[in-house]
């Protein structure tokens, strides 16, 4: 593999310090993130290895993530001695550098770019909240905006979606292996979902993927905001309420709770032990005490 020269390491590092003064990271995270690079280039091994990756993505931006840079990932924090959470969160920002690249090589606006990107932030919080690290422990999820297929456009994030069922109502018909919808992804970013930010963004995913799905493409959302539970849990008045509704679910299952970290940063499932800070994890937290179900679902956008 390519090993780093020393100006590669000092422009990569230097590259890092910009990143996290543009993207407004907090101060104890950058240094965090930094001293674990100047560990990754202490050690000549891992050093290697990363450096591999940086140019394995630059020759192939949809290369297997999850079968190949994942485990080298791995690989870098145990040679390290760091927490594998933080090496993937460090290895994507990395990684940053060339995506830039690709989004003027193909005359994507550089704000779509920048709204992306912030996703490594977001799910950086959740870490931290959840895990109590500074890193990510979603790193499969990242795949997708580096390999060009998914894009934040305003509040919300989207993706082609292939369509797998047959589907005829509300004037909408799709065609199971046939039809082509777009994937709504609800990033957690402190701000509302409010239907005029949803609109927005609603708007702005149909200009981008004209050329690619037409006019009027089909809006498609699988998420835990999308079980029917959510209708008895979440009040009328709210926006988790709205959005549920402007979707048609056409699929739904119960889980044990595996995604009540995305409202309560905690991976306790005990609603007994769960916090109660906000209205709405007090109504989740009712609705779990009197034998609720939770989950997750799949609707297709109203028109």
């Amino acid at each position: 593999m390519t090993i780093f020269n020393v100006d590669k390491v000092i422009c990569m590092r230097n590259y890092l310090l910009d990143f996290f003064e543009q993207f407004e990271y907090h101060k104890h995270d950058a240094t965090e993130l930094m001293t674990a690079y100047d560990k990754i280039i202490a050690n000549g091994d891992a050093k290697a290895i990363l450096s591999g990756t940086i140019c394995a993505y630059k020759e192939n931006n949809s290369i297997d993530f999850n079968n190949i840079i994942l485990p080298a990932n791995k690989k870098i924090s145990e040679l390290a001695c760091l927490n594998h959470y933080t090496v993937d969160l460090l290895v994507y920002i990395c990684l940053t550098k060339h995506l830039k690249e690709l989004y003027i090589e193909k005359n994507i606006d550089l704000q779509i770019y920048h709204d992306s990107v912030l996703d490594l932030k977001w799910k950086l919080e959740e870490c931290k909240a959840v895990k109590g690290v500074c890193g990510v422990f979603v790193a499969y999820w990242f795949v997708n905006f580096f390999n060009l297929t998914r894009f934040a456009l305003g509040r919300l994030q989207f993706e082609p979606f292939n369509v797998t069922f047959d589907y005829e109502k509300n004037g909408i018909k799709l065609e199971k292996d046939k039809s082509v919808a777009l994937s709504v992804h609800i990033p957690r970013t402190g701000t509302p979902i409010d239907k005029q930010s949803c609109d927005n963004s609603y708007a702005l995913a149909k200009e981008f993927f004209k050329k690619q799905l037409g006019e009027s493409p089909v809006f498609v959302c699988f998420s835990w905001l999308l079980h029917p539970q959510i209708e008895i849990i979440a009040p009328k008045h709210t926006n988790v309420y709205r959005f549920f509704k402007e979707y048609d679910v056409v699929y739904s299952k119960d889980n044990d709770g595996e995604d009540l970290w995305r409202l309560f940063d905690t991976d306790e499932k005990d609603p007994y032990k769960l916090p109660t800070d906000s209205s709405l994890r007090r109504c989740f937290v009712n609705h779990l005490k009197n034998g609720g179900r939770v989950g997750e679902g799949f609707g297709i956008k109203r028109p």
